[in-house]
């Protein structure tokens, strides 16, 4: 039922959007009205905010177009609430400013409480991260400053961004936070496998969410869904490199909100440091996580496949002795097929204090070649209810200590 809802919302969504692009009135160049330039010198920042303002206060749909050429963009704030739709046409790759030190907030293009809302045109948003992955501190130090986010989405309803490119991010490629009904659709997120902390997409505190058909290369988790993320479907993403597609981590901070209804499905992940995990730290503060469904997903020399970690721990940087208090349940695993590159493809740790409730397990089909043998598969506080082909036999090996990269 979940499956239909969300499949019927996103055609609605999409529906919509085609509607409105029909109706549009107007196109704002911020080249031929105000006085853009593609040199890479000139800052994009205020002829854009001027065409946003312009957009913003107007009473009927109105498109804003970055022509093709490279342009330099210091920073934007793009503020609603506005009187209509806006569609931000990027057909031209924008460029931010390549030392760190430029900016005094981790953002870059910021898009704040906006409802009704489209990206496209098939552009680029080039971080110019490679300078700043070298200071990077957070492996030695949990408070470690933060450094700016390619694409923010604040508070942000009703939008669909596609056909978008966001190319080696200083940190995060995109940021989702308190937006409702937001679909990514053929969205490129592209950086090196060594870059650091550069997840693709982070959804926190949202409902509704979509990624659908796109393409991850990242140094992080390609997507990674923190707490408050509710009805969120990722589906036909191609993952890698990267760490995978993450449920949490969980557990860090006070007064998190619950994780329910996450269905991924039909993706292909490949030489990934994991595949489909569900983190949570030790010694956490109370949480839950519940309704999250991996189905239909193909594995190609993948490290740890399938992985549920409630002992999570990158860098050290936590309390292994105190179980984690996040409370995981109904959780399904279906159709997983494909290659480890790690002998351990299927490992499912739970809480001690709260163990997992309601996992499946249904044909499993993961092989590993390697001098060690044949791929394991672990349980701990956990009784999975099993069905179809299990490769490698369920919990049938001793759990090993849980690795602490991240």
């Amino acid at each position: 039922m979940g499956v239909q809802l969300n499949v019927a919302v996103i055609s609605v969504v999409l529906f919509l959007f085609t509607s409105i692009a029909k109706a549009q009135s107007g196109v704002l160049d911020v080249v031929a009205k105000f006085g853009a330039k593609a040199d890479e010198k000139t800052d994009l920042s205020q002829p854009l905010l001027d065409a946003w303002k312009e957009a913003c206060a107007s009473i009927t749909p109105t498109k804003i177009l970055i022509p093709k050429g490279t342009y330099l963009l210091s920073k934007a704030n793009l503020d609603g609430p506005c009187k209509a739709h806006i569609e931000l046409q990027v057909q031209g790759t924008v460029k931010a400013p390549a030392d760190p030190s430029a900016f005094k907030e981790p953002n870059w293009v910021v898009f704040n409480h906006i409802d009704g809302f489209t990206m496209s045109g098939g552009g680029v948003f080039d971080g110019q991260g490679p300078a700043a992955w070298g200071k990077n501190t957070c492996s030695k130090d949990k408070f470690c400053a933060a450094l700016p986010i390619n694409l923010r989405f604040n508070f942000v309803k009703n939008a669909l961004i596609q056909d978008i490119t966001t190319k080696d991010s200083k940190q995060f490629h995109v940021n989702v936070l308190g937006c409702e009904n937001l679909t990514f659709q053929r969205f490129t997120v592209s950086a090196p496998g060594d870059s650091v902390n550069t997840d693709g997409i982070h959804i926190g505190r949202s409902t509704g969410v979509s990624i659908l058909n796109s393409n991850i290369k990242t140094g992080d988790d390609c997507v990674s869904l923190g707490d408050g993320s509710k009805n969120v479907t990722v589906q036909g993403v191609t993952c890698g490199p990267g760490h995978g597609i993450s449920v949490g981590s969980l557990g860090k901070w006070k007064d998190e909100e619950p994780v329910s209804g996450i269905f991924v499905r039909d993706c292909t992940i490949t030489g990934t440091t994991n595949g489909v995990r569900i983190k949570t730290w030790p010694a956490s503060t109370p949480g839950s996580a519940s309704d999250m469904h991996f189905e239909g997903v193909t594995m190609t020399n993948v490290a740890n496949p399938i992985l549920i970690d409630q002992e999570y721990c990158p860098w050290n940087q936590c309390n292994l002795k105190l179980p984690s208090r996040v409370k995981l349940s109904n959780i399904s695993f279906k159709n997983i097929r494909g290659t480890s590159s790690s002998q351990q493809a299927v490992k499912i740790v739970c809480s001690s204090a709260l163990p997992c409730d309601g996992v499946e397990l249904a044909d499993i089909d993961l092989t590993y070649k390697g001098p060690e043998g044949p791929a394991t598969s672990q349980c701990l506080h956990v009784t999975p209810k099993l069905s179809g082909k299990q490769n490698p036999s369920a919990c049938s090996s001793p759990v090993t200590p849980t690795s602490t990269a991240a």
